[in-house]
């Protein structure tokens, strides 16, 4: 099998990159911020902690394998893994027990389908923002 430079770049990619990158994921907008990339890092790191905020104020609900009733693990795990691409803020949540239960008044708001669709963008948001800041580490990206 032929490496491309790509596959290569990542086979030596420096531990610090790999630390940007654990470091991007954990906290949304660090890993640029670590960079001295700010307008990036502040930009990306805001996109992610809004959609996390008005996610939860919409009524949003956050997944993890604890299935409600007559619901499969297997379909939580999806979104469970959306999720947690926000780092602490779903880790943090999660100790808390914060926008976990499932409250029927919760369901009840207009408003709590589009905080799932939010709170699973902040995930997936920082998925991308976090490879973005591992990119840059490496020198792949400017």
């Amino acid at each position: 099998m032929v490496k491309t430079d790509r596959m290569q770049a990542a086979d030596t990619a420096p531990v610090s990159a790999w630390l940007i990158g654990a470091a991007a994921w954990f906290i949304p907008g660090l890993g640029h911020l670590l960079q001295q990339k700010w307008w990036r890092g502040i930009l990306m790191g805001s996109a992610v902690w809004l959609s996390f905020v008005i996610g939860l104020k919409f009524g949003g609900h956050m997944f993890d394998l604890n299935a409600p009733e007559g619901s499969s693990q297997i379909l939580q795990l999806p979104p469970m893994v959306g999720n947690l691409g926000m780092g602490a803020l779903y880790v943090i949540s999660w100790l808390r027990d914060y926008g976990f239960a499932d409250d029927a008044q919760q369901a009840a708001r207009a408003t709590y389908e589009y905080g799932n669709m939010l709170l699973l963008l902040a995930g997936l948001l920082n998925y991308l923002t976090m490879l973005d800041a591992f990119d840059i580490a490496v020198g792949r990206k400017p």
